[in-house]
């Protein structure tokens, strides 16, 4: 082999690995966009069954309608923040923390309690919470994995070249949602 076939061979696996390293950084990206769009689907059918559980809680709670009018109100205003996953995630925080007063007023009526319309819904809400809380964890470890990505050499050279910014986090921002639940018997 001569000087200028080694040279064109070491240009053709440079080319190369920067094309694997360019392509594993759109799959990350792609990964956590993907993540991000399953908590919006999980959101999506929590603000569904939202309008099912008011109905059926209004049944029952007349004098309870502030609590009911601050789910509601928090349920548009979640549904309606756009922007970064942090600002969905402190409507999201907020829009959780409403949700536990309307099961906090449910304790006041056993009839409520044992309805069966109630229950289901409520059950249904609980299985979209857990799916919500996966969502976020998936979504978390994907944004952990690119940032690493992004952030370790040599990768950092190409991703600065080609734009690759670190991704935010998830996160509780609400000071009471850190808090332990307390549970009184």
């Amino acid at each position: 082999m001569n000087i200028p076939t080694i040279f064109i061979i070491l240009l053709a696996v440079i080319a190369l690995w920067i094309v694997v390293i360019y392509n594993g950084l759109i799959r990350m990206r792609n990964r956590m966009k993907e993540a991000l769009s399953d908590i919006d689907v999980q959101a999506k059918r929590r603000y569904d069954l939202i309008p099912n559980l008011i109905e059926t809680v209004k049944g029952f709670a007349k004098q309870e309608s502030s609590v009911l009018e601050n789910v509601t109100k928090a349920r548009t205003e979640a549904m309606n923040t756009s922007g970064t996953p942090l600002e969905k995630a402190g409507a999201e925080n907020q829009f959780t923390s409403t949700l536990k007063s309307l099961f906090a007023v449910s304790e006041n009526y056993p009839d409520l309690k044992s309805n069966t319309n109630f229950l289901e819904l409520q059950r249904e809400l609980s299985d979209t919470e857990n799916k919500m809380m996966a969502s976020r964890r998936f979504y978390n470890n994907t944004v952990k994995d690119l940032n690493t990505k992004i952030e370790v050499f040599p990768t950092n050279i190409f991703a600065k070249m080609f734009g690759f910014q670190n991704a935010p986090f998830f996160e509780v921002t609400e000071a009471s949602e850190k808090e332990p639940v307390k549970v009184q018997f």
